[in-house]
């Protein structure tokens, strides 16, 4: 039987294990959105994911896919396409305007999941100085960008979008190169894509997930903040 939160940020999630198989993951629903419960969530390796018309789900997927992100796999034409220098990469610069653009609808779906609700609660847990947007520009336009949380040595990504063509892949792979050289040793990819695999991300059981969240979440990267506002 599936699990209603109650109201209170400090209402305890089930255990991982209890998520169901079908779909893969679903743990829990209801309960809120405050900054507690999310950095609540991650550190236990849940996350919410739900339609705006639906009540709040927690999932906590087997397996999780994740990337180390000194694994990181860049194709010749991806290297080729950030050699030419016409976009450049910011980080939380504009994590408003990310997380609003990987809301708007894509292409082939019928509505988002980034709710307004989503929106509003994840751009309070930036300015609680746990949620990051990575940024990329061509001249001083927004054209691509994604956002996560990040906690301890563990960057948990969420979103990302693009205006133009690899501006996404160019954000993605700034983001995971700068995070290898601030000290993360792990990013979230929540679940599989082929997009993700060909960067180098790979199934983790979700038992294992779980134990390495517990490890790194409590420790503090090289780098303890995003210092700098351009890469």
């Amino acid at each position: 039987m599936l699990t209603q939160l109650g109201p209170s940020p400090d209402a305890s999630f089930p255990g991982p294990d209890e998520a169901l198989e079908e779909p893969n993951g679903l743990l829990a629903y209801g309960g809120c959105l405050s900054v507690t419960r999310l950095l609540s969530a991650y550190r236990q390796g849940i996350f919410p994911w739900f339609s705006e018309n639906d009540p709040i789900l927690w999932w906590s997927p087997d397996p999780r896919w994740v990337l180390h992100p000194g694994d990181l796999k860049v194709s010749r034409s991806l290297e080729k396409r950030m050699r030419r220098g016409d976009l450049r990469v910011s980080f939380d610069r504009a994590f408003s305007r990310v997380i609003r653009a990987c809301a708007l609808p894509r292409t082939g779906q019928d509505g988002t999941w980034i709710s307004p609700s989503m929106v509003a609660a994840y751009e309070k847990l930036f300015e609680a100085g746990y949620a990051h947007s990575f940024e990329t520009w061509s001249e001083d336009t927004l054209v691509g960008g994604l956002y996560g949380v990040g906690i301890g040595k563990v960057f948990f990504g969420e979103s990302m979008f693009h205006q133009i063509s690899d501006a996404s892949k160019v954000a993605f792979v700034s983001a995971c190169e700068n995070l290898c050289a601030w000290g993360y040793e792990l990013v979230d990819c929540q679940v599989h894509t082929g997009h993700l695999e060909r960067f180098g991300a790979r199934p983790m059981s979700r038992t294992e997930f779980v134990s390495e969240i517990g490890r790194l979440s409590g420790l503090l990267p090289e780098e303890t903040a995003f210092r700098y506002s351009m890469l």
